[in-house]
């Protein structure tokens, strides 16, 4: 839902209540992810997408239904139907199953707060029942303070707190997911299945080397959703005039800026610099981190010589297999904007388990799964 948020919190402010339709599961080549939503107001006007065009019309007749008549919320699933290939389904082959619910803002107004901070740019979490009973099927819950506090219940202490650890977890590790709570012996409550829905501030991505290919690159970056830092230790390259798509940029030694900065399970570090005395400690240094990807440009020659050196700085072989060296796919990349895209490509390949192949040479579904996050009970609370 996430995706409107203008919208809705537009919706909220004025105390209109609206129908909203929400992707809550996908399989096979389905078009748009878990969380996407459509929202349909009191004087029928549409916001948003579920399919990308496939099945619109009836998820809206779906969502005047519903707005109009007040019944509880209903799940439908849409797919594509071998017998009858003029039915309403999605052609590409998938299947995608849907919540339609009504929202009244007065029932929900930690919603509406959750909303204008998604609009200011800050991080929320919310977390909707997508399965268990059905007087909280559709229910939210807010996660605010990039998870330091909740708003909203789900009908008992137990469950908002199960609910909001989780969610919590999902928006430090920017992710949208399932989370499963409940359920078993050693909880008071039934079992509920939430879509939590985040937004989490853009990941970093640090550019290590004031080069050509770094301009390239911190374009290519920004486009992505990353925010940018480019730093290098040589003061006449570094300026902000050389890198106009980069967020930041920073004048210091690599490595030192490294040990100084704040990085997580999401930022993708690029070293760029083809200099021994800056890549050697820096490597060393963002090896032993716990980031999503480190990659580093030069030749097989380079990388072969960087791997003989950082060995002798004392950096293990187990910590030497996370390095991506050389740097990118192999897409026969020559200018620095070619090997921008090489070099994304790689992060985005790494970050989703893709294979980098051509998709006419992948078997099976074009969209990975969404994993499912699962808690249920208060022991495995304490260990998150």
């Amino acid at each position: 839902m996430l995706n409107i948020a203008d919208a809705l919190n537009r919706w909220c402010r004025q105390a209109r209540p609206f129908a909203l339709a929400t992707v809550v599961q996908v399989s096979g080549s389905a078009p748009l992810p878990p969380g996407t939503a459509l929202a349909v107001g009191a004087e029928g006007e549409a916001v948003g997408s579920i399919s990308g065009g496939c099945v619109e019309g009836a998820v809206y007749d779906l969502c005047r239904q519903v707005l109009e008549s007040g019944e509880p919320p209903l799940r439908a699933r849409f797919g594509y139907s071998d017998d009858d290939a003029f039915a309403v389904g999605l052609t590409c082959g998938g299947e995608l199953e849907i919540l339609v619910q009504r929202v009244d803002p007065a029932d929900q107004p930690h919603l509406a707060t959750a909303l204008a901070q998604v609009v200011d740019g800050r991080p929320v979490a919310v977390a909707q029942v997508v399965d268990g009973p059905e007087h909280l099927l559709g229910r939210t819950l807010s996660v605010l303070g990039g998870g330091s506090a909740y708003d909203g219940t789900l009908g008992g202490r137990e469950e908002d707190r199960a609910v909001a650890t989780q969610a919590s977890s999902l928006l430090r590790a920017g992710r949208t997911g399932h989370v499963e709570v409940g359920g078993h012996a050693d909880t008071c409550f039934r079992k509920l299945t939430l879509l939590v829905h985040t937004q989490a501030p853009p990941p970093r991505l640090l550019i290590f080397g004031a080069v050509d290919f770094a301009a390239a690159l911190s374009q290519a970056g920004r486009f992505l959703g990353y925010h940018v830092t480019v730093c290098d230790a040589r003061p006449v390259f570094a300026t902000p005039t050389r890198f106009p798509y980069a967020d930041e940029v920073v004048v210091d030694w690599p490595h030192r800026y490294l040990e100084a900065t704040e990085v997580d399970a999401r930022t993708a570090i690029c070293v760029l610099t083809h200099d021994t005395k800056f890549d050697i400690p820096l490597l060393r240094r963002a090896l032993d981190l716990p980031v999503a990807y480190v990659g580093a440009m030069g030749s097989r020659r380079t990388h072969e010589h960087r791997l003989d050196r950082l060995r002798e700085a004392g950096v293990s072989d187990e910590h030497l297999a996370r390095l991506h060296s050389p740097i990118g796919l192999d897409l026969g990349a020559h200018t620095p904007e070619e090997t921008a895209i090489s070099i994304t490509a790689e992060i985005i390949a790494h970050t989703n388990n893709g294979t980098g192949l051509p998709l006419s040479r992948v078997p099976g579904p074009i969209h990975g799964s969404v994993p499912v996050a699962r808690m249920s009970s208060p022991a495995a609370l304490l260990a998150v």
